[in-house]
């Protein structure tokens, strides 16, 4: 009970605060009476402590000293029985108690201590029978909503009832998965995130601040998110009972929807591994899929992103990351409410609808707006994993039967992509974060989709010989014939990309034709080389 309430209590109903009255709402979890001089052993944080003022009757200069002590201890105040050993409190210790808010309080004449303690604790247990009780049918009410499978957006409206206000549960990130009167507050809706403070006392809405009491959302050794009231200080025990027992309710039922969408993604998983072996039954392909809102049969692309390392589960602040697919998910349904988006643990598939070309444009527009729309997810993937992440882009495919292509060609572009770098006049590097399109890899495209690899890999042996072997020497060698290759040709400009004295490269180039043939002067075994290699770099990215 605070202060303010032990001191209303009928047994008190005459006391009378000679100072400190600022510290009345202290809390009082227990009373001691003092009974010696030397108390401090003895006494305990958020105690009303009780004296007839016998043990401060010699003490007169001290009892300044006292108050401060006592308040250091986190006393929640002193109450005194005057007239019997005490007539009057010094001034400076009454200074003392206004200066740190200590209360000092005169307690009523004839008032027995074992009376005081009788009804006050009694007075006590029976708030805390009272809040037990509450806080019971608060916890069974929430409950219910679970059992009953109504889930997070029916907890934040009963919250909103108990609080008398706007109530929100939000994810980590601050997405709202269930409100209750937040247009109060301006929020607007949709993906209009609630931002909470570290203090968990004020959240940020479009710009705007606002106090409130937030209580974590945990189940098991994982945060999931948070419930909100918003206009609460938290001061009113039953405010943080509704809170706390919202957070708990809300950890069910979100881990009981993480279940169920563990379920249904290993199914959605099943499925597009499916497709990617191939249709037989498009019938049935398209049944399977309308059951989780996907359209299969438009004309579609493929999506792949994949990890290029292994990110930590946890943010700087300890907050749990979401996966890779979590973190693009919502833009692409944003985009298109019909895409399947897979998550395949260290990649993630999406088929999406095709981005066409502006009206009157033709081919690259497309292309060009497909992009743009994977750089900004790859953006969104790699704040939300902290690990750079890749991306590639399929052709468009005519419904189920093209979906196993449009994968293979999405998944050759981001494996080649790493490789290979940009398109000519592309402005991203190759390597991590690379975005791709099956359509810029090139002649690597063509080769791409020769199914019979060991017929490449043959070729590319029986044009290199001993240049394709995979030694030190022999992938020196290549690195001077691809220098080469690149200048045109130009001995002087491939010497100095190698750093090459002219000489040594001269005298390379003799061994290299020794090898392979005059490809310097024969275009025709020029272009088989330029081949073989592209076939070795497809074989040692693939």
């Amino acid at each position: 009970m605070p202060l303010r309430g032990v001191l209303a209590t009928p047994i008190l109903a005459g006391a009378k605060v000679l100072a400190g009255e600022a510290g009345l709402d202290r809390t009082v979890s227990r009373l001691n009476i003092m009974e010696v001089p030397d108390v401090l052993g003895f006494v305990k944080p958020d105690e009303f402590l009780l004296t007839t003022g016998y043990p401060l009757r010699d003490r007169p200069d001290s009892l300044a000293g006292l108050v401060r002590d006592l308040d250091e201890r986190g006393l929640a105040g002193l109450g005194v029985k005057l007239g019997r050993y005490l007539d009057a409190l010094p001034d400076a210790m009454l200074d003392a108690a206004e200066a740190c808010g200590f209360p000092v309080v005169q307690l009523p004449d004839g008032v027995a201590f074992d009376d005081v303690l009788n009804d006050v604790l009694g007075e006590m247990l029976d708030q805390q029978a009272r809040r037990l009780a509450r806080a019971e049918q608060v916890h069974r009410a929430f409950l219910q909503i679970v059992l009953r499978g109504e889930g997070v957006e029916r907890i934040a409206e009963d919250l909103a009832d108990l609080v008398d206000g706007p109530a929100a549960v939000v994810d980590l990130e601050g997405a709202v998965l269930g409100a209750a009167r937040l247009d109060e507050v301006g929020w607007v809706g949709g993906a209009t995130p609630l931002v909470v403070a570290q203090d968990d006392r004020h959240v940020r809405i479009e710009g705007r601040q606002w106090p409130c009491v937030a209580v974590p959302i945990v189940a098991g050794p994982r945060q999931h998110g948070r419930v909100v009231a918003l206009g609460v200080d938290g001061s009113r025990p039953d405010d943080l009972l509704a809170l706390e027992s919202a957070a708990t309710v809300a950890a069910l039922a979100l881990t009981q929807r993480m279940e169920l969408r563990a379920v249904e993604s290993k199914y959605q998983s099943d499925l597009v591994h499916d497709l990617l072996r191939g249709v037989d039954d498009p019938e049935d392909v398209l049944g399977r899929a309308a059951a989780f809102g996907w359209r299969l049969e438009r004309r579609l692309i493929a999506i792949v992103l994949r990890l290029d390392g292994r990110p930590s589960e946890e943010t700087a602040t300890g907050r749990m990351r979401p996966s890779l697919s979590a973190s693009v998910r919502a833009a692409v349904i944003e985009r298109d409410p019909h895409a399947a988006v897979v998550d395949f643990g260290s990649e993630v598939v999406a088929l999406t609808a095709a981005f066409e070309a502006p009206a009157g444009g033709a081919g690259p527009g497309g292309r060009l707006a497909a992009r743009t729309f994977v750089e900004d997810l790859l953006g969104r993937a790699v704040r939300a994993t902290g690990v750079g992440v890749s991306g590639g882009l399929s052709r468009p495919a005519d419904g189920v039967a093209g979906i196993a292509r449009a994968y293979e060609q999405a998944s050759r572009a981001v494996t080649l992509g790493r490789e290979i770098g940009p398109p000519p006049g592309g402005d991203r590097a190759a390597g991590s974060g690379a975005v791709t399109h099956f359509d810029d890899l090139g002649a690597f495209r063509l080769l791409a989709l020769v199914e019979d690899r060991h017929e490449l890999q043959a070729f590319a042996a029986e044009t290199l010989g001993e240049l394709a072997e995979d030694t030190p020497v022999a992938a020196d060698l290549r690195q001077t014939l691809q220098a080469l290759i690149d200048s045109g040709g130009n001995v002087a400009e491939a010497a100095r990309r190698l750093h090459f004295h002219y000489n040594t490269l001269r005298y390379r180039i003799e061994k290299l034709e020794s090898i392979l043939g005059p490809f310097t002067t024969d275009a025709r075994r020029r272009l088989d080389v330029q081949l073989a290699l592209l076939i070795l770099r497809l074989h040692t990215a693939g």
